[in-house]
């Protein structure tokens, strides 16, 4: 892990997986935790970034549709109720830990438009001076190619990545439902080992990556290494570890956690 001294801006991605239980239902007590660990690390210095799935899961089931809708249409409709429903929550929560909370929505063009790209990076940069979490989701409202494409785009994987670079943040920590990495699906193979360093994403890598992600969420592992070619192109690090509140503490205290992602240095 890279040392304390040498990270101070880091960003977290969560999936709808860490913040709903399998019926869909909002994970109260896995939020508030998470809350309180990027309130409490806040408190010690770093300045901290959420990037929060969720809002079509959320929407989903606040509007008590039995299942996720197919089309974009409703899929729209349910993020735009279930975003104000997790911001709600989120503002809330960070309130009761005196850290306030902003909401950044951004779409895929925000990013790649000069001139956008660098304005969202100068809005970053005061609400972080300032103390403030941004907590980011895309713009699902209006970004129909995000959403009519999620599987492969990877729940907002490939967006934490964005919004590390436009960050300049010094780590990007993505939480899913496993330990990080294995060299096969560990759900299959009860042999499977976890891979605690990568300084290259090479084919056997992305051959090991496969497989969906949850019923609820639809990042995969793939996705995530995508995401983590992005970040390694640009001179971040990241890591994968499973979506505990806690294991952040481990992470800024430099123990090895999960699978970490940064080239070497060149001497």
């Amino acid at each position: 892990m890279p040392k304390e001294h040498t990270m101070r801006r880091i960003i977290v991605k969560v999936g709808t997986s860490c913040l709903t239980y399998p019926n869909g239902k909002l994970n109260i007590g896995g939020i508030e935790k998470l809350v309180r660990v990027i309130a409490d690390l806040q408190n010690r210095g770093y300045q901290m970034v959420l990037v929060s799935s969720g809002s079509v899961g959320v929407g989903v089931a606040k509007l008590g549709w039995p299942e996720r809708p197919k089309d974009i249409r409703h899929k729209q409709a349910a993020a735009a109720v279930g975003q104000c429903e997790l911001m709600h929550i989120y503002d809330k929560i960070f309130l009761e830990y005196g850290v306030k909370s902003a909401q950044i929505l951004l779409t895929r063009d925000n990013t790649t438009n000069k001139e956008q790209r660098a304005n969202i990076h100068g809005t970053f940069d005061i609400l972080l001076d300032t103390g403030v979490v941004p907590i980011v989701n895309e713009n699902d409202t209006v970004a129909t190619a995000e959403l009519e494409y999620m599987e492969t785009f990877g729940d907002n994987d490939t967006l934490s990545a964005i919004v590390a670079q436009v960050c300049a943040a010094d780590l990007l920590v993505i939480f899913t439902d496993i330990d990080g990495l294995y060299d096969s699906n560990p759900r299959q193979d009860p042999h499977a080992h976890l891979i605690g360093r990568v300084e290259e994403i090479d084919a056997s890598l992305w051959a090991a990556a496969g497989g969906p992600g949850s019923a609820n969420g639809t990042g995969g592992m793939a996705t995530k290494l995508a995401a983590a070619q992005l970040c390694m192109d640009a001179g971040i690090s990241m890591l994968i570890t499973k979506g505990q509140a806690e294991i952040l503490y481990d992470i800024v205290d430099g123990k090895p956690v999960g699978t970490l992602f940064k080239r070497p240095r060149k001497e």
